[in-house]
């Protein structure tokens, strides 16, 4: 082993490493006995890749290199593609148009411009695609979300089956075709505050007779779905907890699996599938359980669930057809795969990897795996998070040495952190920096009561949060106080700024830097600039009279500490505008800052050379600024 401060070991997990050899795996679906699913490849400039696996375990490409399945709408996207036998419907990113691939044949479009589709299944039986559809066709006007009929052999916008909500997701026909499901919900809630499931009778044409069943007011539905006999099952958090449910006769419902364990996730992208049937007897779920990711076996009669004894500890999108379960899943130490399992012998096999470098022995040995912490926050609440200490397997700090801390700060805010291996985490530990993820109230595991704490207390509890990490972690001997720096995405960005420019001077000077990924700066200006899906979501976060009291760039003038911004230029969820304002108070005081703007990139960095850019920079701005100050030892004042 070598000596050298923490922050300063070398580490083959390089930036370079991270761009150049990971992909992320979604959307999995299973047809015929091929398993299909999303890669989107930040090598290819962030191409949205669909895959196909063989029954002869071959994986092959099934769009040409110029065709990118991925739709925007809600701007997030999801549900790009739907196959059933040789034909395959997918959004192209380019046009957003709706196309249609038979066999071995060129795609052609089917839909017209100015319309964006996601998240359909294809009725076979009538040659139909339905599925949601997003109007942006009036310039100046909210887009106009519905449910359509597309008829495959008759290009056109599609027949309106379902109108008059502002948002719609997982249409669903019943085995027969005689039934349709979907969910619907309207401003100012947010798919995971509430939801309304409803049915109608569909003949081919249009649906009528239509009734809502569940949801409303306090609940939210995910991923209603029917079982092979033609009964409808969906999950709600009608319990505190996202249970999976049954319709019964005269629209009753039963909870099938009562138990403190989130079945569902945050709908913020389509399609999203968290358990799927076997028989009509039983099903194979995940959930989360105690922060933990699990999968089961459910049996629907008795409500008996055995977890598999599986490796991995995240798992999404969940599908099965013919006995067999594919899914993805990773675990703290090894990269995400594409997973088929048989459910009878528990036996599996990873049939695509997001990446192979993790198998490398030059690699492994580097990794650090997170450690669930629980800690003391503001106001008597305890707070949680993932630890993540420094590890390289050549390098050691000197003797009593406390460690640079790097908090991080997830989007949404309701998204969460991760305990599947993330190797821009690694990037970090491997050089000595310890990584502590944040789970502030808000995020999704603990239940609706957690979500609930962030009810109008954004840039509160998250700040209080944060702070008390690293007060937590100081006090464990586990970082150098005096070498914290603060990261984060999105509304995880927020949460950054907030940090930086809070009332409380104790949480301002816990942090010595920050770092701001697309971060919402001015609530105010969000509110009136972001895209429909979150148009009227600070309603719920931030009640409207306190905006500019919680708004960063009004409060710009407590700012001590040096920001680093990076930003897409095509983002529209949150515009580059937001971080311009921030970057320009800076510069008005004076203060370091750094800002790197992306052409080409939305919300969130797909590209690999922009990948590495970001990470490559955020690094040499802390390193710079806060890591090579010198060390503070356990023990010293």
């Amino acid at each position: 082993m070598k000596t050298a401060p923490f922050g300063t070991w070398e580490s083959p997990v390089t930036p370079e490493l991270v761009a150049g050899s990971m992909v992320d795996l979604l959307a999995v679906q299973i047809d015929g006995g091929h398993v299909y699913w999303i890669e989107a490849r930040p090598q290819e400039a962030g191409r949205h890749v669909l895959v196909r696996y063989g029954h002869g375990g071959t994986v092959e490409e099934m769009l040409p290199a110029a065709c990118s399945a991925r739709t925007r709408v809600h701007e997030y996207g999801g549900a790009a593609f739907a196959v059933a036998g040789d034909t395959v419907c997918f959004s192209n990113f380019q046009d957003q148009r709706l196309h249609r691939r038979v066999g071995d044949g060129e795609p052609q479009p089917l839909t017209p411009d100015g319309l964006r589709y996601a998240d359909g299944r294809i009725d076979a039986a009538r040659n139909l695609w339905i599925g949601v559809r997003e109007d942006h066709i009036e310039p100046g006007r909210e887009a106009i979300n519905t449910i359509v009929a597309l008829a495959l052999d008759a290009p056109g916008p599609g027949t309106v089956l379902v109108q008059g909500d502002d948002f719609y997701a997982s249409p669903r026909l019943s085995p027969d075709g005689r039934r349709l499901a979907w969910l619907a919900w309207r401003h100012p809630h947010m798919p995971w505050v509430e939801t309304q499931l409803w049915v109608g009778e569909f003949d081919g044409a249009s649906v009528h007779d239509a009734r809502q069943v569940a949801g409303g007011a306090g609940e939210s539905i995910f991923q209603p779905e029917w079982s092979p006999g033609g009964v409808l099952h969906f999950v709600s958090d009608r319990s505190g907890w996202w249970n999976l449910h049954r319709l019964e006769a005269g629209d009753a419902t039963v909870n099938l699996c009562p138990r403190p364990a989130e079945f569902g996730r945050p709908q913020w992208k389509l399609g999203m599938s968290s358990y799927a049937f076997l028989s009509e007897q039983e099903a194979v779920c995940s959930f989360i359980e105690g922060g933990l990711g699990r999968l089961g076996l459910l049996d629907l009669q008795s409500g008996a669930l055995k977890p598999f004894d599986l490796p991995f500890t995240d798992f999404s999108s969940v599908r099965a057809e013919g006995g067999k379960v594919a899914f993805v899943a990773g675990t703290a130490v090894a990269s995400s795969a594409v997973v088929l399992l048989d459910p009878r012998t528990g036996t599996f096999t990873p049939i695509r990897r997001a990446t192979g470098v993790t198998d490398d022995p030059a690699i492994r040995p580097h990794l650090s795996a997170p450690q669930p912490i629980e800690f003391p926050s503001a106001n008597g609440r305890n707070a949680f998070a993932l630890y993540y200490p420094p590890k390289n397997a050549v390098f050691r700090a000197p003797a009593a040495e406390l460690p640079p801390l790097l908090v991080r700060c997830h989007g949404g805010p309701t998204s969460s952190g991760t305990r599947a291996l993330d190797l821009r985490v690694q990037v970090w530990t491997s050089r000595g920096i310890a990584v502590v993820d944040v789970a502030y109230p808000g995020s999704a595991g603990p239940g609706r009561a957690y979500r609930e704490r962030l009810h109008e207390a954004w840039g509160i509890v998250d700040v209080e949060d944060c702070a008390a990490a690293v007060r937590h972690l100081a006090t464990q001997g586990l970082c150098d106080p005096d070498r914290v720096v603060i990261s984060g995405g999105s509304a995880g960005g927020f949460t950054v700024l907030s940090c930086l420019t809070s009332a409380d001077p104790a949480v301002r000077q816990s942090f010595r830097a920050g770092a701001s990924h697309y971060g919402v700066s001015d609530p105010q200006a969000l509110a009136r600039d972001t895209h429909k899906f979150e148009s009227r979501y600070l309603d719920w976060l931030i009640a409207p009279q306190a905006w500019r009291e919680r708004s960063p760039v009004a409060n710009a003038d407590r700012l001590s500490s040096p920001v680093t911004f990076f930003q897409g230029a095509e983002d529209r969820i949150v515009p580059p505008s937001q971080t311009e304002e921030m970057v320009a108070a800076l510069r008005r005081k004076g203060l370091t800052s750094q800002y790197l703007l992306f052409a080409g990139e939305q919300h969130g960095f797909r590209q690999a050379r922009n990948i590495r850019w970001a990470l490559e920079a955020e690094f040499y701005f802390f390193d710079t600024l806060v890591f090579r100050a010198a060390p503070r030892s356990q023990g010293s004042a």
